[in-house]
Parts: structure tokens; sequence; C-alpha cells
């Protein structure tokens, strides 16, 4: 198994034009926050469940990628979260890829596909998952 990516593209009607890392960084706390109050009012650590994650940061991503590292390595390994652009059509189209390393686990592919509907519902963008199929999550016009 190879380096497998999804992509979000943020497109006309995404609520934002490009993100930072950073940005990245505070949706997924904003989600373990959800999580956890969640958890709270069900009486169940929920937040461990919804995200069996630590968020670490590499001095050669800086600014570019960063990596959420699996609290149990039988069942999560890693999946890696980062942003950028290319040029399409002579227009720079801006992006948050989400990527699986060879040594993820099918918990880490399937939490990484609720991780990017999660982001792309957010952000409203267009969704290119794991398997090539798209999902539209920006307004469309009648």
């Amino acid at each position: 198994m190879k380096l497998q990516s999804a992509y979000i593209y943020f497109v006309d009607g995404s609520t934002a034009a490009s993100v930072s890392i950073d940005d990245v960084k505070a949706k997924f706390t904003r989600y373990v926050d959800m999580t956890t109050k969640t958890g709270k009012q069900l009486g169940w650590t929920y937040a461990d469940a919804a995200f069996p994650y630590t968020l670490e940061e590499r001095s050669e991503g800086k600014d570019s990628w960063f990596l959420l590292k699996g609290k149990d390595p039988n069942m999560y390994k890693a999946i890696v979260v980062g942003v950028g652009s290319k040029n399409e059509n002579g227009s720079e189209k801006h992006y948050i890829q989400v990527s699986l390393p060879e040594s993820a686990t099918h918990g880490d592919k399937n939490k990484a596909n609720e991780y990017c509907r999660y982001l792309a519902r957010d952000y409203k963008g267009e969704l290119h998952l794991f398997n090539k199929r798209i999902q539209y999550f920006q307004p469309r016009k009648p």
C-alpha cells in the first residue's frame, strides 16, 4: 500500500479562500472540544474514541503539515494533515491534504474519512476522497 491522499479544495461558496496550518489545527481542537462535551452529556469519554490521536508538529513540516499520531498503536498509527495550493487553469487552487502513510491501519482510514468530511462540511469545500469519489459541501445554485 502506497501513500494515499484525500483533498479538500476551496471553491466558490467555501467559507474561506485558503487556510493556514494553524487554522486546521484550530478546527481539530474544536472537534475535540465538541466530542468532549458530547461525551459529558452521554456520561462516557467519547472524545477518546472520536479522536484517538495526539497532534505532533515536526520541524521539517513547520507551517505546512502536522502528524496525528495514534495513542493505541495496535488500532491507530498515523495520519498526516497538510495545506497547499496548485495552479489550475491559470488560477491558484488552495487545499487541505489528508494523507495515510504505508503503516496506516483501517482505523486510520476510517478516522481520516471522518475528519475529511468534518473539515469539508465546516469549510463548505469540495472533498476528493481516498477512493477518488467527490463530495460537494459548498452551496449549489439552482
